[in-house]
């Protein structure tokens, strides 16, 4: 494994054992770190990782969050529910839940960005076994439609590139990342680079303007450079990195969420 990885946070030792987080967020005030559990639990992680609280449950299982509005509310994606849930960050309360978008009905809401208007993209995974839609919009009066039919092969992850004019796209099962234009609607998605032997779950671009991607098998989280792919981080043994899905960063800090495991891993761009 590469020795910078570290655990952030360490849930088999401390007071809150988190249960298996398949996302990670960083709170845009006070840089407190925010992960969901597979039973529909919300923790928030000091900003030094030196304790945990549980904050909410959606009582499904929760995939990708994001902060909307400054961090006043976190948007979840439940995959046991088939829905997005609205939840006030500062009380822990569900404000609001999303089954349906134009007509859509969520199957597997995976993960979901702001963008800077305030609307908000969701990808929706489907079937591992069939490619289908898509990404849909979210607007902040709770309407929304199919923002993008793809097709994708199980729409994973999803980040904003730092020139606001694309949306990049993990498709699992089939091993590549593609992106779709941000300015020019209906444009059919274009490829970006295969991962080969790598599972690619999560997608965000770092402070040096890279695209990270946290693999869920082997674990490992690469860096595309140009056209190349390169390995950031990799453990062989599963225990620092231990089949990561998503990441975010705070500064030039990486955070990880281990679907396979109980904590968030970190390392240093």
């Amino acid at each position: 494994m590469d020795a910078s990885a570290t655990v952030f946070y360490n849930g088999l030792e401390q007071d809150v054992r988190l249960d298996h987080p398949e996302d990670v967020a960083v709170h845009p005030s006070d840089g407190s770190v925010w992960c969901g559990g597979e039973a529909g639990q919300i923790y928030r992680i000091e900003p030094d990782g030196s304790s945990a609280v549980q904050v909410a449950d959606v009582g499904g299982f929760v995939l990708g969050i994001e902060f909307l509005q400054g961090g006043d509310y976190l948007l979840v994606c439940d995959t046991d529910n088939h829905c997005v849930h609205r939840l006030d960050a500062r009380t822990g309360t569900v404000v609001d839940r999303i089954d349906e978008v134009g007509g859509h009905r969520f199957e597997v809401p995976n993960y979901a960005v702001e963008l800077p208007g305030g609307e908000v993209l969701v990808s929706e995974s489907g079937s591992p076994d069939a490619e289908g839609p898509g990404i849909l919009l979210l607007r902040a009066d709770g309407s929304g439609a199919m923002w993008h039919e793809g097709p994708f092969a199980f729409a994973n992850g999803i980040a904003v590139d730092p020139t606001g004019q694309w949306l990049y796209v993990a498709e699992t099962y089939v091993r590549r990342i593609r992106r779709v234009s941000l300015t020019e609607a209906g444009r059919p998605p274009e490829p970006v680079v295969a991962t080969g032997d790598h599972l690619p779950d999560g997608v965000a671009f770092g402070p040096d303007g890279y695209l990270y991607i946290a693999c869920y098998e082997p674990s490992t989280i690469l860096r595309l450079v140009g056209d190349t792919l390169e390995v950031v981080a990799h453990d062989p043994t599963a225990h620092v990195l231990c089949h990561p899905t998503n990441i975010a960063f705070r500064g030039r800090q990486a955070l990880v969420a281990n679907l396979g495991a109980w904590h968030i891993s970190t390392f240093e761009v």
